[in-house]
């Protein structure tokens, strides 16, 4: 029997774990202890950092594994990528990976190869003069952590105040000695879900974001077509292909984003890997593939195929307390309609919820489809009026 390494066991880890089952696969889930659902359903697991490179490796080789993987999380990718370079496996390179997992490697890549990206600088958190070092920026600004993701220790910025706040933000998330400060781009937030195999992308699907606003906007959402003329959903696509190729990911999925500002989309960063927020599951609507299977497939060293004929239109949203708690209840109260694809619950009643302010933060998703995007969106903003959810804050 053939063998999957996948790295994570969290909630966007656990639909690979069962299709790779449903294809006859072992699956081998590694992660840090914690309450992760992929422990229970996994094959065989290891309890392991999946930054630590040379433990996944000794498992890696000790196991004999056919593939490797994650998705959701940029966490892992650098991990696969070693993993790969050292057994010969397909999957993105090591140095795809570190630069998917690296915004100053990223911005570096983006910025020598052309592809349109905001204006950045790399500044030490040791440094005493870091607003002396920013005299040609101006606020807005955006202050990251150069290795996090999930939103984590990124801030948007107005004035010195909150600049030194939010560089110790970021310290808090990052192994780095480094962060990066960006020019706030004013515009639309959106995105793009592709796959590259071979050097080819295999296709490009914008999409809408719903966002979450706050010290910098938080994915809570998405819907497919995106809707926009068809040149600005042409130029996303080319930017994308010039991002992908200045970033050299190959044999991977690929999750965009982009703020799109007077018609032009800008690349804010981009994942080797499937987006979270029922990304995934939006391309198996939109295009009617089997994407997991396929992202399996391609680990494993299979060739697949990506039909993009049908396009059908959907949304998702996340489901998510505002408050930080113990979960009470949890209720779907919608009636039966096929437009409603799924309503999905992560938690149980006694759970701990977070306050949502990361993807992780989720309790559930809601995705609907309809014979048009409007409908889509109305049978989505109906369907989460009848999901309730009672939190007791702590």
């Amino acid at each position: 029997m053939k063998k999957l390494l996948i790295l994570g066991a969290g909630i966007y880890q656990v639909p690979l774990i069962k299709k790779a089952q449903e294809m006859g696969i072992y699956t081998i889930v590694t992660s840090i202890p914690g309450n992760y659902p992929g422990f229970a359903i996994a094959d065989k697991v290891y309890y392991e950092n999946t930054t630590d490179y040379e433990a996944i490796l000794k498992i890696a080789r000790d196991e004999k594994i056919d593939g490797v993987v994650t998705s959701g999380t940029d966490v892992a990718i650098i991990t696969v990528g070693k993993v790969c370079d050292a057994l010969g496996l397909p999957g993105l390179s090591a140095e795809a990976g570190a630069i998917a997992t690296d915004k100053i490697l990223m911005k570096k890549a983006y910025m020598e190869n052309g592809v349109r990206t905001a204006r950045y600088a790399v500044l030490k958190y040791d440094d005493k003069d870091h607003l002396e070092q920013l005299k040609d920026f101006e606020y807005p600004l955006m202050v990251k952590a150069i290795d996090s993701s999930g939103s984590r220790g990124i801030t948007r910025v107005d004035d010195d105040a909150a600049f030194t706040e939010a560089v110790e933000a970021a310290r808090k998330v990052t192994r780095s000695d480094s962060f990066i400060v960006e020019e706030f781009i004013e515009g639309e937030e959106c995105g793009a879900q592709a796959y590259v195999q071979n050097g080819k992308l295999e296709f490009c699907m914008p999409h809408g974001d719903y966002v979450l606003e706050g010290d910098v906007g938080v994915p809570i959402g998405h819907y497919a077509p995106y809707d926009a003329d068809e040149a600005v959903q042409k130029d996303m696509e080319e930017t994308l292909a010039a991002a992908v190729r200045a970033m050299k990911l190959d044999n991977c999925a690929v999750n965009a984003d982009f703020i799109l500002k007077d018609g032009k989309p800008y690349v804010l960063e981009i994942g080797g890997r499937a987006g979270g927020t029922g990304l995934v599951e939006l391309v198996q609507i939109y295009y009617g593939i089997d994407y997991y299977k396929n992202i399996v497939k391609v680990a494993m060293g299979e060739h697949a195929d990506f039909p993009t004929d049908k396009k059908q239109p959907c949304a998702c949203h996340l489901i998510y307390s505002t408050v930080g708690g113990t979960l009470v209840s949890q209720e779907n109260l919608n009636p039966a309609d096929d437009r409603i694809v799924d309503v999905q619950f992560d938690k149980k009643p006694g759970d701990h919820v977070n306050a949502f302010k990361i993807g992780p933060n989720r309790i559930g998703h809601v995705i609907t489809t309809g014979d048009t995007l409007e409908e889509a969106i109305e049978v989505l903003e109906s369907a989460r009026k009848n999901i309730k959810i009672e939190v007791e804050a702590e």
